[in-house]
Order: C-alpha cells, then sequence, then structure tokens
C-alpha cells in the first residue's frame, strides 16, 4: 500500500557515518540502539543480554566501560555478538583508547571532558586505527560549568553550545566520523534542543529522552519525545531509554517506528480495545497472539477485532484477520478478504498458523526476486 502525501515523513538530511557494520544517517534506516545494565566486567552476563536485545532487533548496543577491567572484557564481549557495540566513556581517555583496541565499534564521549589536547588526540588516533566512529553525549545533567554560569541552567541554548564545543575539537583534529545527541529527561528541552542541532549541523543525531521512568510512564514519555522529532524528520539512530530490561526498550523502539512507517519488522497487530460486544475475550486473546508470534521477523499485519462494528473494515487493510462472530465462530480474513470461519477453541492456534504461513511465503518470494535479479 503507498504511502498519501500526509503520511510521509521527509527525514532531514544528514552526512552518513558507520557503526561497526551499521550505517547510520544519509538514507541509512533509522537504528534501534539499547544499553546493558550488567557488569561489563561480566563478559558472560552482558553477552546473555545482548543476545536478548538481539533477538527483538537491536542494531546497536551500548555498554558502559568504567574500568580495566570492563575493556579487559570487551574484546570477549565483541566476538560473541553479531551487533556493533559502542563503548561508554566519561572522563578515562586510557579507556577509550583500550575500548578502540578490544572491538568497539563507537566510543560515546565527550571530547571536553577526556582531558587535555594530547589525551584528545590520543583518543582520535585510536578511532582512526581502529575504525571506530564517535558519539558526542551532551546531557542535560551533566552540562559543562562555564555554560551553567553563562545560562543560569541546563537549557536548548547550553546544551546545542556544549555539543557544538565538542564537535568543533573533532573537527579540528579532522576527525568528521561521530553522532551527536543532546539528551535531556524533559520533553520540551529535548525536543528543542534537537531542533536547534538538527539545523546547526549535517551530523547524524542520536535521539532520546534520557532518564524516562518505568515501563509504563517511559515509553509514553519516550513515544511523545520521539514521536515529535521522528515525524518532523530528525534522528538517525535512537535509544528508548527505560528502568527496564534492555529488551524491552527495543521493542518500544521498534514500535515507535513502526507506528510512524520509518521501519517495519515483525508482526503489527491491529486491535480493538474490547467492549461488551465482543465475541470473544480480545485482550487476552492479543496478549497470547503477540507472545506467540513475537519470533516472526518478517512485516505483517494482523486485525483481531471483536466485533463486526469495526473488524471487516480493519481487517480490509491487514494480511490476516479475526473478527467476532456468533455461534462460538469468528470470521478469519486473508488478504483483507472473509475467507473462512474458525471455531473458538481453535482460533488461536489457526491465526498462529496463517501468520507463520504468511511470513514464510513473504520470505520465499524474496529469495526467488533475488535470485532473478542475480
Amino acid at each position: 500500500m503507498s504511502l498519501r502525501p500526509y503520511q510521509q515523513i521527509i527525514r532531514r538530511k544528514s552526512r552518513q557515518i558507520n557503526v561497526g557494520s551499521v550505517p547510520v544517517g544519509g538514507d541509512a534506516p533509522i537504528s534501534v540502539q539499547t544499553m546493558t545494565n550488567t557488569l561489563t566486567s561480566d563478559a558472560q552476563a552482558t553477552v546473555a543480554q545482548i543476545k536478548k536485545a538481539e533477538k527483538v532487533g537491536v542494531d546497536i548496543v551500548r555498554v558502559s566501560c568504567p574500568d580495566e577491567d570492563s575493556t579487559r572484557a570487551l574484546k570477549e564481549i565483541v566476538r560473541n555478538v553479531e551487533v556493533p557495540i559502542v563503548a561508554d566513556i566519561h572522563f578515562h581517555y586510557k579507556r577509550a583508547i583500550e575500548a578502540a583496541q578490544a572491538g568497539a565499534a563507537c566510543l560515546r564521549i565527550n571530547p571536553g571532558n577526556i582531558g587535555n589536547a594530547d589525551r584528545v588526540r590520543d583518543v582520535i588516533k585510536a578511532a582512526k586505527d581502529y575504525n571506530c566512529s564517535i558519539r558526542i553525549g551532551v546531557n542535560a545533567g551533566s552540562l559543562e560549568k562555564h555554560l551553567l554560569e553563562k545560562y543560569g541552567e541546563p537549557n536548548p541554548e547550553a546544551l546545542l553550545e556544549s555539543a557544538m564545543e565538542h564537535a568543533k575539537i573533532l573537527e579540528d583534529n579532522d576527525f568528521r566520523e561521530f553522532k551527536i545527541s543532546v539528551k535531556a529527561s524533559d520533553v520540551f528541552l529535548a525536543v528543542e534542543a534537537y531542533r536547534l542541532l538538527s539545523e546547526a549541523c549535517d551530523y547524524p543525531l542520536h535521539i532520546g529522552i534520557t532518564e524516562a521512568g518505568g515501563k509504563r510512564a517511559g515509553t509514553v514519555k519516550s513515544s511523545i519525545g520521539l514521536g515529535s522529532l521522528l515525524w518532523a524528520g530528525i534522528g538517525d539512530t535512537m535509544r528508548v531509554s527505560l528502568s527496564a530490561e534492555p529488551e524491552e526498550e527495543v521493542v518500544v523502539g521498534w514500535d515507535i517506528l513502526k507506528t510512524l512507517g520509518l521501519r517495519h519488522r515483525g508482526v503489527r497487530v491491529v486491535s480493538c480495545p474490547s467492549c461488551a460486544r465482543q465475541g470473544f475475550k480480545v485482550i487476552p486473546t492479543v496478549a497470547t497472539l503477540e507472545e506467540r508470534l513475537a519470533h516472526i521477523e518478517t512485516p505483517i499485519t494482523l486485525s483481531v477485532i471483536g466485533c463486526v462494528v469495526n473488524g471487516p473494515g480493519e481487517a480490509t487493510m491487514t494480511d490476516v484477520g479475526v473478527t467476532g462472530g456468533g455461534s462460538g465462530r469468528h470470521m478469519v480474513y486473508v488478504g483483507g478478504k472473509q475467507d473462512h470461519t474458525i471455531p473458538a477453541e481453535e482460533m488461536i492456534n489457526h491465526i498462529v498458523q496463517l501468520v507463520e504461513q504468511k511470513a514464510a511465503q513473504i520470505e520465499a518470494e524474496k529469495t526467488a526476486q533475488k535470485k532473478e535479479k542475480n
């Protein structure tokens, strides 16, 4: 289905860099990031956590490297995961060099906090030598003292100035393989800071609402902030920051991108909130279907509507659909058209089977098309 004019998001034009095998910026897809919360020095636990995030579609994972034990473990972590790893460095320039040597695809630093000019040059040399990109990570909670004195408090202009000061350090050292973030926990502050930054440079932007909160409140907050930015075409890579497990951040990130039509992965369920008209228990049915279909990566739409008021209309716009009917039987739609009915007790297994078959069909068609091109 082609997008209507009012559905099209025109992305800000930015230069493209690479975070390992993942292109960021330019015409590359918006990537989804998360961050581990295990001790990085515990390589086994960190790898296990990254693997969980990989299963739900993470593109890039950040790990904190506050000490030598962490950078020492980084080599094993990088070797045992599929996605590029960003090493989070704050003040210790040696940790940045060690992380680059250990195989990090990107260093998250603020160059101005690393130390004197020689130390900055050493970090940049390591990034060049080991093919690392850099993320400048400005945060409203840790702005430089001179900017707080100048502006009195964290505000959009202060975040912008901090970002551009750090960017100039890298540019002066002939390094431009970097992206920038200007995060804040306040949605209005973050969105305005990113808007100003998007106009001030063409570097790719990593967007996020930092310290957004728990799973429910943080999802709402992040959806408003990130959704506003993405709708305006701002953002090349993103993280949903939740007080939740990393894989939960990834799932929410994908849901935001899918809602805006910016990326598609897995089953997108269109379901009603349910009411007294429902022909089956919609809420537990949807929860079960989402769980059982979580393994599917192929983009597919599924409508689950409890009654015939909106059910047929929604089903015409999805790959597979089911609408509550009478006498214990429910109408199944395939390709937007009524196809057959199914007994209530068989419905969930049947829908899972149909969606899996549709996914296999789509993947087979993709494979055939690739063979024809080659």
